[in-house]
Order: structure tokens, then sequence, then C-alpha cells
């Protein structure tokens, strides 16, 4: 079995819808990125990659190529995923929390699990999604931003025979 860890933050900018594990979240403010800046995903694709031993989302959807513009997150973890197959990995469970004092997002943990779930190919079950304050303490502490942590476990496909 291999664990990888991941992180991601993005600031707050008014005009922009806020997006996080592909679900448009109602906030007065969105993130700024260059693609939909679903730091959930981000920091997920980040740990699925590390887990198999690839490198960065920035490596692989940089943000000096147009392409990513705007792109939904969810399309790019896609593509994590056709990596991932490529190694021949399976995605055991992943476990995700976003450090953010507003806005609540308990509602909205289900419907992010279920998009997570179709495209990882795994249960809802094995998805841990929380949410958490920093206290008042720092940038996301004053409201200015979103982070989010993620670490899974993947493993082969099939395992090696014993001797």
């Amino acid at each position: 079995m291999y664990i990888g860890l991941g992180y991601d933050v993005h600031r707050f900018k008014k005009g922009l819808p806020l997006i996080l594990g592909g679900v448009q979240i109602e906030h007065k403010e969105g993130l700024l990125g260059h693609s939909d800046a679903d730091v959930l995903i981000h920091a997920l694709m980040d740990a699925l990659l590390g887990a198999a031993g690839l490198p960065d989302i920035g490596h692989h959807f940089p943000d000096t190529d147009l392409q990513y513009r705007n792109i939904s997150s969810l399309l790019l973890l896609k593509e994590v995923m056709e990596m991932l197959e490529r190694e021949r990995l399976l995605v055991r469970n992943v476990d995700i929390t976003l450090l953010a004092e507003r806005p609540i997002i308990r509602p909205y943990i289900d419907r992010m699990k279920e998009n997570l779930s179709k495209i990882i190919g795994i249960p809802p079950a094995r998805i841990g999604i929380k949410a958490t304050t920093n206290e008042k303490m720092g940038f996301i502490g004053r409201g200015e931003g979103i982070a989010a942590m993620a670490v899974s476990s993947v493993e082969p496909k099939e395992q090696p025979r014993k001797r």
C-alpha cells in the first residue's frame, strides 16, 4: 500500500463562483485560480499523484497552459485517475480536510462525496470530507481564503505472489 499527501490553498475573490468537491457552494466570493480553484480536488489530486510516485499537479496541469484556464477540476481528477490506471494502482480510500472560517460546508459534503466516488471508483463511505476553522488565526482565520489537506492510500491492482 502507498500513501500520498496533498495540500492546496486559494484566496477569495468577489465575482467568482465557489466550487469545492465539484459542487457550487452558495457564498458571496469564490476562489481565485487558473482553473476553477477547487482546493479540495487540487489537494486530493496531489495526494493521489504522490501515492503513485508521480509529479504534482503543477507539473501535469501548469497554470501557464491556457487549455486549463477555468477548467473543471473534476475533469483534471479524471485525468489523474487515468494516470493511476496506467500505473495499475487502485485507490483504497481518501480523507480530506478543508480549513475555512466560512462558508459552512456540512450541507454540501454528501454531494461532494458522490462526485468524487464516481470518478475515483470507491464508495462514498471510503471518502472522508471534513471542515474545520483556523480559530480566527492567519489568513484563513481572517476569511481571506480556504486551504485543503488530503491523504490517499492506493495499492497495486495485483499483489505479487508470495514465495
